[in-house]
C-alpha cells in the first residue's frame, strides 16, 4: 500500500467509521431525547387536564351545606318558678346553611328549626355585576347601622327589637366592595319577608326579623294580635361607610337612612323612616362600636304599633331615639380546645318615645368562646323594659331585671 493511500485511509477513518463506544453514546443520547419528548408531552397533557378541571370547578363549584345545633341555659330575676328550679336548660335551634356558586351565580340561605316555629332567616342570590359591585336578590339583609351587627352578645342590641338590626326583607341590594376607602350599600325592598300585608302565610308572627304588623288600639293588650293590620312596602335604604386606616388598625365611619310606605291591605296608610350615624373601630385587639339614630312611623293619631317575630306579638312606640355604645377585646388563647375569647360590654337604649312609655335600656357583659366547632356566649344581662329580659319596649316598669344566659352551639 502506497504512502498516499495509507494517509488517505488513516485520515478518513474518523469521518467514515465510529468505534463501538461512540455508537453506544449516540444511541443513548437519542433514546434520552425520545424519553424527554414523551415526558414533556405527558406533562403538557397533565397540565391541560388540571386546567380543564380547575375551570370546571370554578364554573360549577356547587353548593356547600353547613349548620349548627344550639342549646341554652338561663336563670333570671323575673320568673319565680325558673328561679326555684335553678334556671332552665332548653333546646335553642337547629339550623342549616347553604352557600356556594354555580355558573358565577351565588346562593346564600339559612333555615332555622325552633321548638315553636320554623323560619327562613335569609335566602338570596348574588352576582358580581362588575369587579366592584355585587347584586343580591331575594330575602336579604337590610343594610342599616354598623355592619354586620351593632353588638357582640347573643342578645344583640335594643335596635334589633325595633327592626333596625339583623333585619331581612324581600328585595334587591347593590353592594359596592371596599375600594378607595369607601363602601356603599343601596337597597330596595318590596315588602317584609312574609310577603307584607297580603302575604300567604299561616301565622304572621312566625318570623326571624322584627316587622310592623298592625296598629295598636287603646283596648288592645301589648301581646295581642292586632285588629288593624299593616305591612311595610316599597322601602329604599342606603348605607355609606368611609374606612380610615391608621397605625393601630382601622375605623369605619358610617351613615344609614331608610324610607318606606305602610299599607293596610286596601290603601296606603302612611310612611316610615329611620336614620343612624355609626362608628366601628378596630384598634389592636380592641373593637369599639358607637351608634345613634331615630325611627318614625308616620301614622295619623297613632302612638303605638304592633310588631311581631319569634312567634310573639309585641308593641313598640311609633317613634323613638336610639343610642348604643359597645366595646370588646379579642384574645387568642391556648387553653386546651379553647383558642379564642372575646370579652365585651354592650349598652343600648331607646328613649324620647312617642307613647311616653319609660326608657328602655340593656347592658350585656359577657364573653364569646371558641373551641374547635363549639362557639358559646356567656352573658350577664341587666335591663329595663327590654324584650326577652322580663319587659317590653312599650312598658312602664321601673324595675331593673337580670338574666344570666349561656348559649352553646356546635357548628358544622
Amino acid at each position: 500500500m502506497s504512502r498516499s493511500i495509507r494517509h488517505a485511509f488513516v485520515l478518513g477513518t474518523p469521518l467514515l467509521l465510529a468505534s463501538p463506544q461512540t455508537l453506544s453514546a449516540t444511541n443513548e443520547l437519542s433514546e434520552l431525547k425520545q424519553q424527554l419528548a414523551k415526558l414533556q408531552q405527558k406533562i403538557e397533557q397533565i397540565e391541560s387536564q388540571q386546567a380543564t378541571q380547575a375551570q370546571s370547578e370554578k364554573s360549577q363549584s356547587g353548593i356547600k351545606v353547613g349548620g349548627a345545633i344550639r342549646v341554652n341555659y338561663a336563670t333570671n330575676s323575673y320568673d319565680e318558678d325558673a328561679k326555684n328550679r335553678g334556671g332552665d336548660f332548653d333546646f335553642d335551634v337547629f339550623r342549616f346553611n347553604f352557600s356556594g356558586e354555580v355558573a358565577n351565580i351565588g346562593l346564600n340561605a339559612e333555615i332555622r328549626f325552633f321548638d315553636y316555629m320554623n323560619v327562613v332567616k335569609y335566602a338570596y342570590l348574588d352576582y358580581d355585576v362588575t369587579s366592584q359591585w355585587q347584586a343580591q336578590l331575594g330575602l336579604t339583609q337590610v343594610p342599616f347601622g354598623n355592619d354586620p351587627y351593632n353588638s357582640h352578645s347573643f342578645f344583640m342590641s335594643p335596635n334589633y327589637f325595633v327592626g333596625l338590626e339583623d333585619d331581612y326583607d324581600m328585595g334587591i341590594v347593590m353592594k359596592r366592595r371596599v375600594a378607595d376607602n369607601w363602601q356603599l350599600d343601596l337597597g330596595f325592598f318590596k315588602n317584609d319577608e312574609l310577603g307584607g300585608i297580603d302575604g300567604y302565610v299561616e301565622d304572621r308572627k312566625d318570623r326571624y326579623s322584627i316587622d310592623i304588623v298592625g296598629i295598636r288600639g287603646q283596648k288592645e293588650g301589648i301581646y295581642d294580635a292586632p285588629e288593624v293590620q299593616l305591612g311595610e312596602q316599597n322601602t329604599f335604604v342606603g348605607r355609606y361607610h368611609y374606612h380610615l386606616e391608621h397605625f393601630a388598625g382601622s375605623t369605619a365611619f358610617g351613615i344609614s337612612a331608610l324610607r318606606g310606605g305602610l299599607h293596610d291591605g286596601q290603601y296606603s296608610a302612611g310612611d316610615y323612616q329611620a336614620w343612624a350615624i355609626h362608628v366601628n373601630s378596630h384598634v389592636g385587639n380592641w373593637n369599639v362600636q358607637l351608634q345613634h339614630g331615630q325611627y318614625d312611623y308616620q301614622l295619623t293619631n297613632v302612638e303605638r304599633i304592633a310588631i311581631a317575630a319569634n312567634a310573639t306579638y309585641d308593641t313598640m312606640p311609633a317613634k323613638a331615639t336610639m343610642s348604643s355604645a359597645n366595646i370588646a377585646y379579642n384574645w387568642s388563647v391556648n387553653y386546651g380546645p379553647v383558642t379564642h375569647l372575646q370579652l365585651y360590654n354592650d349598652f343600648g337604649t331607646l328613649y324620647n318615645k312617642s307613647d311616653n312609655s319609660a326608657n328602655t335600656w340593656m347592658n350585656v357583659t359577657g364573653v364569646a368562646l371558641t373551641a374547635g366547632p363549639i362557639f358559646s356566649y356567656i352573658d350577664l344581662v341587666h335591663a329595663k323594659n327590654q324584650p326577652f329580659v322580663g319587659g317590653t319596649i312599650a312598658g312602664q316598669s321601673e324595675d331593673v331585671e337580670r338574666r344570666f344566659n349561656i348559649n352553646i352551639g356546635y357548628y358544622f
